[in-house]
């Protein structure tokens, strides 16, 4: 069915595999990650977690990120991308509903790990697939649409989990992950079912846009004739690693800043970071899409710059109309970097090895997310201000921008 479709349809397959891919980012990476921060006060309450175990089972999300992606390149390359993400979308379904179970802070910790290894080992192949269904000069859009699965996660959980956490009065969180447990489960199904490992399987070419002849000279040069160093790739991992550290410290830290620091409601602070939510839907299809035209070089540097912007706005404790800007900066780029980053791999190395190389660099990146908030938290704690954690992060994206400058084009890669 999926072939003849494929070939009658005037809307190239390819498309069909992101519209999955956002279905797979929306429940590996948003329900898997993104919505804890709306269930752990509930959590906490019921089963009388302390803060220090709260941020360890958050943690336990990241070290199990961080395991699956050295791996699942080579489990890629050995079962194939369709049939890792059904199995690792399947073990965050299964995780999730058994923390719908837990009785005790270990519980938790154990199956949360679970659910950080099925989100990397569906994130890393189902980015690394656009290499294989799209050309060089459309891989950022297609990367872009299939990120912004986060932001939808973020808006459907700021107003599913509260619903579902009143509906009991102790343990309505209980509810919450068995629903969003068994949203991923069915999303698992839709996943195994449509996409496909390349497009020969369907007698395909990648969708190469209409005029794929391009005229700007951004990367000219065939799939499969790249000499990369391990120098180039460590490169992209520095880059990659200095957004990880970089976005997670303004995502776990601003709403506390906000409320603490500034003054704000919880209601009100919420209300900012629902527009994060919101404004990052436009972050990966708009950042990818410019990349494709621009190049990627300068994608990365005018994202890292606005980054950096975003950051200083609050570290300055400016008045508050320069928050709504900073929050503004911040959610109009927040997943345009992975975009850019999968789409890079792909001109780097080509379709085949892009999966090996994109998992490598995304474990260099899962480092600098379980670094980056224990620096940012230590450094709060001995200043008494969040402003210097900002600072810090300012400066790690200045220099994302200086080694985003620093980047070869894939045709110059020796």
């Amino acid at each position: 069915m999926p072939q003849r479709s494929a070939l009658t349809s005037s809307v190239h397959y390819g498309w069909y595999v992101v519209a999955a891919g956002t279905l797979c980012v929306f429940a590996g990476l948003g329900f898997g990650r993104f919505a804890l921060g709306m269930l752990l006060p509930a959590m906490g309450t019921s089963l009388e977690l302390t803060y220090s175990q709260m941020g360890l089972i958050s943690t336990s999300n990241f070290v199990g990120y961080l395991l699956a992606v050295l791996v699942c390149g080579y489990l890629s390359s050995r079962i194939g991308s369709r049939l890792l993400i059904f199995l690792a979308l399947l073990l965050v379904a299964v995780s999730m509903l058994m923390v719908s179970q837990a009785q005790s802070f270990m519980t938790v910790a154990f199956f949360y790990t679970l659910t950080g290894m099925g989100s990397g080992a569906s994130n890393v192949p189902m980015m690394a697939l656009v290499a294989s269904w799209f050309s060089t000069g459309q891989r950022g859009k297609a990367a872009g649409f299939i990120v912004i699965g986060s932001g939808f996660a973020i808006l459907l959980s700021g107003k599913l989990i509260p619903y579902l956490n009143q509906l009991r009065e102790f343990d309505g969180w209980r509810i919450s992950w068995l629903v969003l447990g068994i949203i991923v489960l069915i999303i698992s199904v839709i996943c195994f079912m449509v996409i496909r490992d390349s497009p020969g399987e369907l007698g395909l070419k990648p969708f190469a846009g209409m005029g794929s002849s391009r005229k700007d000279g951004h990367f000219p040069f065939d799939d499969g004739q790249k000499s990369v160093t391990r120098k180039d790739i460590y490169h992209l991992g520095a880059i990659y690693f200095l957004f990880g550290c970089t976005y997670v410290i303004y995502a776990t830290f601003i709403v506390t800043t906000l409320v603490q620091e500034r003054g704000f409601s919880e209601m009100v602070a919420g209300n900012f970071w629902s527009w994060v939510g919101f404004l990052s839907l436009f972050s990966g299809p708009v950042f990818g899409t410019l990349s494709d035209k621009l190049g990627r070089k300068t994608g990365l540097i005018i994202v890292f710059s606005i980054q950096m912007c975003a950051y200083l706005l609050v570290a300055l404790s400016l008045p508050g109309m320069f928050l709504y800007l900073s929050i503004g900066f911040y959610g109009i780029v927040a997943w345009s970097i992975p975009s850019i980053m999968a789409a890079l791999v792909g001109d780097y190395v080509g379709p085949q090895k892009t999966a090996r190389v994109f998992g490598f660099i995304t474990f260099i990146f899962a480092l600098g997310q379980i670094a980056g908030p224990a620096v940012a938290g230590f450094l709060a704690e001995k200043s008494g201000s969040f402003s210097s954690s900002f600072y810090m992060a300012a400066m790690f994206a200045g220099l994302a921008v200086v080694l985003s400058f620093l980047l070869k084009k894939p045709a110059q890669v020796s």
